[in-house]
């Protein structure tokens, strides 16, 4: 556990010139001159907490990303570790996840020293701020947000472990025990909503946070991650269905029905809150669902990580057939499997009756989010374009195209590339700065929460309320009983899988579905097996035919995967539990 602040070192030539030139100096350097100390960190006449806020800004950095973050250098989605995609690169850690390659040492989502290194942070700013005589309702703000980083942080360590050593606001030194055990997932849970209830009121309202300081912690943040704590321990995993009996450290005991209405409530106090500014993006019409990514500050993000604007998103990740000055690496590739996932137009899966699916032209007439969300193949036929259009022309993705050329190139394997998240550049012949900030908390996160949580406690056409408010703004048609193809009298069952299904297309590369798919103990089915491609052909100049020809579940399919229990709860890093003799290693590893 990183429960000590790092060292400084001094280079080793550097530290062998100052020892030589010590004859000459008064008073020779003992640390580097940039070396802020305590009294200056802390400085009781800077009534504007100068530095201070230095400290405090840097605590930001400590909340999780989730852009092409697996991996080192460029790397790749944690939805590469799932059914949803797959890196376009072979042997990539991300695939770890799916190919049995991960262990103890290998582990491409270790979050343990980052987690708690910003926990030691957060507990150093609260200790010292009010050292600082700045204003006391500032003061009141930046302990509110220092504690809510703190509890997410505990969180993000919670959803991949189980629970783990609660430090609390102790501050550790050399001398003290530093072998802690790990508290169980009850009392996890029980602190981080703790830590939610006790700070809300002290944060600020979201509509008061001012432009230049968008990204900092707003209330309504406090209350989605309460909402996302308590869905999670309501889930099958947690609430008494661990896979290893009844452990303590994995979830609860038993189960008790009462945490679904624990999670409803949570998520229904966000969406009445006074003075809630938050809701679905809506206009503009078609493509509000893309807005909400590449607009920094709307009312659908309740909190997203921050970052400068770029095109690393556009160049990392759209389809590898584009040039200078618009170059593009293609690194990731979703898979036939989530393209699968999205309904038509009506509502109605693709397998279902009636769906108007045409699987030889199979981007026509589906659910908007697809083509925002997942570049396919482009097909013009007259003046009508299906598929994707990207830098001013079709995507091709068949084989032998621009985008899916074949040979030893990083290309896509699945014959799909990854669009969500990005500008529009349609009609462009080069990419420009576009904003890029990771939601780590939206507005639709919570009505599918909420909609969850409704269903299972037999509350089922609530349920199907909010699923038609997303329906309806990714542009469904609403149908003769405007239900958007949600069946009237739809079963507690059926809801459970329509609103599984709603959350992964709704939610994709959000980094929802590798946990969701845990805490519903659907992994054992959906990551195991193949994970699909397309194989698109092109007919010979001059045919009748249909142009292209898709032959899906063939030489497309793109890996197998397998599962493992044990990847239910990732593993405890191999160092930390040889340090510390009381930390209980999660059970298979």
């Amino acid at each position: 556990m990183y429960l000590l602040p790092k060292k400084v070192y001094v280079p080793a030539l550097a530290a062998l010139l100052a020892l030589g030139s010590t004859a000459c100096q008064k008073d020779p350097e003992t640390e580097p001159r940039y070396f802020i100390r305590d009294n200056l960190q802390w400085d009781e006449q800077d009534r504007n907490a100068t530095v201070a806020l230095f400290f405090f800004n840097d605590l930001f950095n400590y909340l999780p990303s989730g852009f092409n973050r697996l991996g080192d250098g460029t790397g790749d989605f944690l939805a590469a570790g799932t059914d949803d995609a797959i890196p376009s690169r072979f042997n990539r850690p991300a695939q770890y996840f799916t190919n049995g390659a991960i262990s103890v040492v290998n582990s491409p989502d270790q979050y343990w020293t980052t987690a708690y290194a910003g926990i030691r942070r957060v507990n150093i700013f609260l200790a010292n701020i009010d050292r600082v005589p700045a204003l006391a309702s500032n003061i009141t703000i930046w302990k509110a947000e220092s504690r809510f980083i703190r509890a997410m942080l505990v969180w993000e360590l919670v959803k991949r472990y189980g629970g783990v050593p609660l430090v609390r606001d102790r501050l550790f030194t050399l001398d003290d025990d530093l072998a802690l055990p790990r508290d169980s997932y009850a009392d996890c849970v029980s602190y981080i909503t703790s830590e939610c209830d006790a700070i809300r009121n002290d944060l600020r309202l979201p509509g008061s946070i001012p432009d230049g300081e968008w990204g900092r912690i707003p209330r309504t943040a406090a209350l989605a991650l309460k909402s996302r704590v308590l869905l999670y321990a309501a889930s099958p995993l947690y609430n008494g269905g661990q896979v290893n009996g009844a452990n303590q450290l994995q979830g609860y005991p038993s189960y008790d029905a009462g945490r679904w209405t624990l999670a409803l409530n949570a998520a229904q106090d966000l969406m009445t809150a006074p003075n809630n500014v938050h809701s679905l993006l809506t206009t503009p019409a078609g493509t509000a669902f893309a807005t909400v990514f590449t607009i920094k500050k709307n009312a659908e993000i309740i909190l997203a990580k921050q970052s400068p604007n770029s095109f690393n998103l556009e160049t990392w990740n759209a389809p590898m057939g584009y040039g200078t000055p618009a170059a593009s690496q293609g690194l990731t590739s979703p898979s036939q499997n989530f393209v699968d996932a999205f309904p038509t137009l009506t509502g109605l899966p693709i397998t279902a009756s009636g769906s108007g699916y045409d699987p030889q032209n199979p981007y026509a007439n589906r659910d908007p989010r697809l083509l925002l969300s997942v570049f396919t193949n482009g097909v013009t036929t007259g003046t009508t374009t299906t598929g994707s259009r990207w830098l001013s022309r079709n995507v091709e993705t068949f084989d032998g195209g621009r985008d899916r050329p074949g040979g030893s190139a990083t290309q896509t394997r699945t014959g799909y590339y990854l669009r969500k998240f990005m500008g529009d550049f349609t009609s462009s012949t080069t990419y420009t700065n576009q904003s890029h900030n990771f939601p780590l908390f939206r507005y639709a996160e919570i009505l599918l929460n909420y909609a969850e949580a409704l269903n299972e406690v037999g509350r089922t056409e609530d349920a199907v309320t909010q699923i038609i408010a997303l329906r309806r703004r990714a542009g469904l048609t609403a149908g003769t009983n405007n239900r958007f193809g949600i069946a009237a009298g739809i079963s507690q069952t059926d809801a459970r899988t329509l609103i599984q299904n709603e959350r992964r297309i709704e939610l994709g590369f959000e980094e929802h579905r590798f946990w969701d798919v845990r805490r519903w103990k659907t992994a054992p089915t959906v990551l195991s097996g193949p994970l699909y491609g397309v194989q698109i052909t092109r007919a010979g100049a001059g045919t009748t035919a249909s142009p292209y020809t898709y032959t899906y579940n063939t030489r497309a399919q793109a890996a197998s995967m397998l599962w493992q229990a044990r990847l239910y709860y990732l593993p405890l890093p191999y160092d930390e539990t040889t340090k510390n003799l009381n930390l209980v290693q999660n059970p298979g590893w």
